[in-house]
């Protein structure tokens, strides 16, 4: 690994920024097992709250070389991106990850104090988009990521971006142990999003309902809708049944999208949860440090099985 950002990491993971759910302990937890730890700037209800935040991260990964990540929503919909964007370059996370918009407005800040910019994009459109902007990885959201979804396979997805871009890619999409993360480095990607495995940490902000939910869930217990945000998105179905609603037959989504967790009697991300398919490696609530730790372990069998294939490498190549 030669990119410094590689170099630090025991395992090519990011703990992905997850809305409600990541926080400064779950941020804290995975720098400190060895992987990018990441949280939304919009998990804090205030500026005040983004500073105390911020703070908190900058002091207890103090010295660590692990990089840690702050999420920022580009798009219109959020009001707060000036005065976001003011404490990313006050407090300079080594890493901002940008979503749900261009990543053009962050790029001069970041950039001036030497942070990586890392685009979150969805398909080959974006993508393209996102190069152009100079941005210095992408997180390709792919089918089986968690709340906003993805379309494409993650195999397709990083072929298909690595094709033009050699900056970072990171991918995402229903990895959920160390053999998916194996599979995903070996065909392309640097490092893999991680983000519902460690929904059921201790140190994720989730409601203990929630958690248990995950636990209890396997894939089939999702479903992808738009009619929640108005953009396709991955929810777990005993939460919307929870509520009332019929997963199967969701009024369409009417008006402008809406990635708050606002809403009427029914609120966004808070009463509706997501997750994607990774739920079905999640069997208990544990630390970050032992779910780490386990994902390593699968690593590093997946590593030696592929060496021990070996052979058809060189079967391969002889003819």
């Amino acid at each position: 690994m030669t990119n410094p950002v590689l170099s630090a990491l025991r395992l090519p993971i990011v703990a992905a920024p997850m809305f409600l759910v990541s926080g400064p302990e779950l941020v804290i937890a995975a720098c400190r097992s060895g992987i990018i730890g990441s949280f939304p700037t919009q998990n804090c209800r205030s500026v005040g709250d983004l500073d105390a935040w911020m703070g908190t991260i900058t002091d207890r990964t103090d010295g660590s070389p692990v990089p840690w990540a702050a999420n920022l929503i580009t798009h219109s919909s959020n009001a707060r991106l000036a005065d976001d964007l003011r404490l990313i370059g006050e407090y300079q996370p080594p890493v901002v990850i940008t979503a749900l918009g261009s990543p053009r407005p962050v790029m001069d800040v970041v950039k001036g104090y030497g942070g990586l910019v890392i685009a979150d994009v969805v398909n080959m459109g974006l993508a393209r988009k996102a190069a152009a902007a100079g941005v210095d990885g992408m997180a390709c959201v792919s089918a089986g990521a968690g709340g906003h979804t993805g379309h494409l396979s993650p195999f397709a997805f990083t072929s298909a971006v690595r094709d033009f871009f050699d900056g970072l890619i990171i991918v995402g999409g229903g990895i959920g142990d160390g053999y998916g993360v194996a599979g995903a480095v070996t065909a392309g990607a640097d490092l893999v999003y991680m983000g519902t495995r460690f929904l059921a940490s201790r140190e994720s902000l989730a409601v203990a309902e929630y958690k248990a939910m995950v636990v209890a869930a396997g894939p089939d217990d999702l479903i992808v809708s738009d009619a929640i945000t108005g953009t396709p998105a991955s929810w777990l179905r005993d939460s919307i049944r929870s509520q009332g609603l019929d997963p199967d037959n969701l009024a369409p989504a009417t008006g402008a999208k809406n990635y708050t967790a606002g809403g009427t009697s029914i609120k966004r991300w808070k009463d509706l949860w997501a997750a994607g398919q990774g739920v079905q490696t999640i069997r208990a609530i544990e630390p970050v440090s032992d779910i780490v730790d386990r994902i390593g372990a699968e690593y590093a069998v997946a590593l030696r099985r592929a060496a021990e294939l070996s052979p058809f490498v060189s079967h391969g190549s002889a003819e």
